[in-house]
């Protein structure tokens, strides 16, 4: 569940999706019903729900399975797991969107066989999913890379348009905010424009690298999304790491090779819900 669209499909692996929709995500009833009606024509044994958030995470909590404090209008305090509970009564695994991204991407992409990574999408926002020891990071909620503080490029004079903090990374580095600069969105930009879209993206989102690896030292950062795919952006944002890490810790492995792209290419958010489908049925005994 993303907060521009919803895709639904049915499967055990990336290789055997099938009767995969896309659902406009617009109000709650209308695309959880949609969601809903998809689900229980394909009798699934499990579900795995990778939304949107913030959410409710901790099980204990009474708000379990709820969207929480959202821009996204008229979802906030939104029962995503409840609804589609009582309409499929079977296991149900949930997790934000990046970090079902992230599972799918350790399981099947460009996480496989490492321990600790990071899958971050930039786009309509920017979100990170972390996973430490093969799980995603939770605590007091889950977090949120995209509001992470950084400095502005020089002569840089765009106040960003996050609603919340403004100028933070998804307030200067968001597909929004490329819209917001240029007049128009990182696909379509051209010639001189692209090229300093590009320079823009990669200085900004190598300070959010040189953050994770500084706090959570991961052996790989993904990154995905429709601004990701901007030409040479990423080995742009490798090349811009390096100057932002200045030489410490000295690590080999933080050259080419530890930003790259998702393995699994745009279907990383539903092989998560796959993951997370198996880990509920795993979880329910």
């Amino acid at each position: 569940m993303g907060g521009t669209k919803t895709s639904v499909g049915f499967g055990s692996s990336p290789d055997d999706l099938s009767s995969v929709v896309t659902i406009p995500t617009t109000e709650p009833d209308e695309t959880l019903g949609r969601v809903i009606d998809h689900l229980t024509a394909g009798l699934p044994d499990a579900v795995g729900i990778a939304s949107f958030g913030p959410i409710e995470l901790r099980r204990k909590d009474p708000g379990y399975g709820r969207i929480t404090v959202t821009p996204k209008e008229g979802w906030s305090g939104t029962d995503v797991v409840g609804p589609i509970q009582e309409a499929v009564r079977v296991p149900i695994g949930f997790d934000t969107d990046v970090n079902g991204a992230a599972l799918g991407e350790g399981r099947w992409g460009g996480g496989l066989g490492l321990d600790t990574f990071v899958y971050v999408t930039v786009g309509t926002g920017i979100g990170g999913g972390a996973i430490v020891h093969g799980e995603p990071v939770h605590g007091l909620g889950h977090p949120e890379m995209g509001h992470m503080t950084v400095r502005h490029y020089p002569d840089d004079r765009f106040e960003g348009i996050c609603l919340l903090h403004g100028d933070c990374l998804e307030g200067l580095a968001s597909g929004p905010s490329i819209e917001a600069r240029f007049g128009d969105t990182a696909d379509r930009l051209t010639g001189d424009e692209q090229r300093e879209a590009v320079q823009l993206e990669a200085f900004y989102l190598a300070q959010m690298t040189r953050n994770l690896v500084y706090t959570l030292a991961p052996e790989r950062v993904i990154v995905g999304g429709g601004v990701a795919q901007m030409p040479g952006l990423l080995d742009s944002v490798g090349e811009s790491l390096l100057d932002e890490l200045s030489g410490y810790p000295g690590l080999a492995q933080h050259g080419p090779g530890f930003v790259v792209p998702p393995g699994l290419g745009d279907l990383s958010g539903l092989a998560g819900g796959l993951v997370l489908a198996e880990k509920a049925v795993r979880s329910s005994g």
